[in-house]
């Protein structure tokens, strides 16, 4: 059976969000999860999930944010109105190369300081919020201070597998294309990454999120890495990110009795593969 990493995104962002990771780490549906670190109460999330993820063999990581409507950490990355710029507003920036290099290293290494308060010490792994840590200029900042705070942590490498590709599945690919090189500029750091990655789609209701699930994971190779982003809907969440309802479609996927089935389907297990931490077995 191939070892895969399942990893719920945006631990934090919400109440609703966090408890749901939570439960879904300690009945060992997933084995990763990845933490945003800007807004309040981090350090009682961080305490709960401890709590839950003790003794499961999950990797818990830095989820680094630069986009959103919501305050940053530092003042550099705030716009006009004290917010993150938008996903559109980054991309183009850091393509064009006028993404502050200065603001970026700020914001990164601030959020890698709030991580090792809230935990006790550094992230398992690091990836990024909307897979902005693969972009130029905020590639530079996330390997640097990776290397600097967290030099055995594992990094998101989201170019995908062609076996868990939807279809021609253009935001896949596109989300890849911004990868290229990624993994072999982490390895001239001595920093490891995953070895394929699925999970992208529109988050649609329109689809059936266990065949989805199931073609991901099938699709992925021995380290290989496949994202989901369960939870549940409370007012944080609907205050501060646009994808609500397929985040509990999601979740009662993956609590559901069918996920046995799928990871038996898919022939896989959930545990970090060799190189990617040091975890039990999930």
């Amino acid at each position: 059976m191939r070892r895969v990493v399942l990893c719920a995104d945006d631990y934090a962002i919400a109440p609703g969000v966090s408890e749901a990771i939570r439960q879904l780490i300690a009945a060992r549906r997933i084995n990763a999860t990845s933490v945003m670190t800007v807004f309040d109460g981090l350090k009682e999330e961080a305490d709960a999930l401890k709590a839950a993820a003790r003794d499961m063999g999950a990797s818990i990581g830095l989820h680094v944010t630069l986009t959103g409507t919501f305050a940053p950490l530092t003042a550099g990355m705030a716009g006009p109105l004290g917010t993150f710029p938008a996903l559109s507003a980054l991309l183009v920036a850091a393509l064009t190369r006028r993404l502050d290099p200065k603001a970026v290293a700020a914001e990164v290494e601030a959020q890698f300081l709030a991580f090792a308060e809230a935990f006790g010490g550094p992230p398992d792994h690091v990836d990024g919020h909307q897979h902005v840590h693969v972009l130029p200029v905020v590639r530079r900042a996330v390997l640097a201070a990776t290397a600097r705070h967290a030099p055995k942590a594992w990094l998101r490498d989201v170019t995908p597998a062609k076996g868990a590709l939807n279809g021609f599945d253009f935001k896949g690919r596109l989300i890849g294309s911004f990868a290229r090189g990624f993994a072999r500029d982490a390895a001239r750091l001595s920093l490891v990454t995953n070895s394929g990655f699925g999970g992208a789609y529109d988050f649609s209701a329109g689809h059936d999120f266990a065949a989805l699930l199931t073609h991901f994971l099938k699709g992925v190779p021995e380290g290989g890495l496949v994202m989901v982003h369960p939870g549940r809907v409370d007012d944080p969440l609907t205050a501060r990110d646009p994808l609500t309802h397929q985040r509990e479609v999601e979740y009662e996927v993956l609590r559901g009795e069918g996920m046995r089935v799928i990871l038996d389907a898919a022939d896989v297990r959930l545990s970090l593969p060799e190189g990617m931490g040091h975890k039990a077995a999930a």
